[in-house]
């Protein structure tokens, strides 16, 4: 095969404490997964499935420091645990769906929430919104070996030190293996997946020289600092 140019090296997030990486096949996301979330997004948290969305797998970077993207004034953050796919996948039980994880990492959802809010206003799609380019900051991976499967823990955000985002993962609406189970009827999981579970509520702006911290039991820590463009 002879390709017109050489191909993008394949997006990966280096697995905690080896040399291993886990190559990024696809990002979705689950919007209004918290109820506190759903009610300050102005929504209503009895919603019969989860929202699914998704962002483009080189949305993910492992910088610490990062421009202020463009086309946004109302940068949002939103801080999710991230569940990385080990094991293919359709139709999956929610009773065997845990056995699909390789692992967990803290992610942020960054949002131009400008744009996103001009996209619901019109009916348009929120691909500009929610899938620009480094809008996914992410931890290295911890592999199930070492976490076990999280069905609680406390998650949060830190913007300058104050606490602005925190919930506990014994909160979401739709659990972890629901969630992988209604995705997979729509889609087919394959190792390389990732699952952004949903945020607390407390979303808000970022400005450039925020620090964000992120933490969840369990996974560990994510730094981000926003520079100018």
């Amino acid at each position: 095969m002879h390709y017109l140019f050489e191909p993008l090296v394949i997006p990966s997030i280096p697995v905690l404490e080896t040399d291993a990486r886990f190559p990024v096949r696809r990002i979705w996301c689950v919007g209004r997964n918290y109820g506190e979330h759903t009610r300050e997004m102005g929504g209503d948290p009895a919603h019969d499935l989860p929202i699914f969305f998704a962002k483009p797998s080189d949305a993910v970077t492992t910088e610490e420091v990062l421009p202020y993207p463009l086309h946004t004034e109302n940068l949002h953050h939103e801080i999710e645990l991230a569940v990385a796919i080990g094991q293919q996948g359709v139709n999956i039980p929610v009773q065997t769906a845990l056995d699909h994880v390789f692992g967990y990492a803290l992610a942020l959802d960054m949002t131009r929430r400008d744009l996103q809010a001009i996209a619901k206003k019109s009916g348009q799609p929120w691909d500009l919104s929610k899938g620009f380019d480094q809008s996914c900051p992410i931890s290295p991976i911890v592999p199930v070996t070492q976490s076990g499967h999280l069905i609680k823990g406390r998650i949060s955000l830190s913007v300058n030190g104050t606490v602005r985002q925190q919930g506990d993962i014994s909160d979401l609406i739709w659990p972890i293996p629901e969630i992988i189970s209604i995705l997979s009827s729509f889609v087919e999981l394959r190792p390389g997946d990732l699952i952004l579970i949903g945020t607390p509520s407390g979303v808000g702006p970022v400005k450039v020289g925020d620090r964000l911290e992120g933490e969840c039991e369990g996974v560990g820590k994510l730094h981000v600092r926003y520079t100018e463009r």
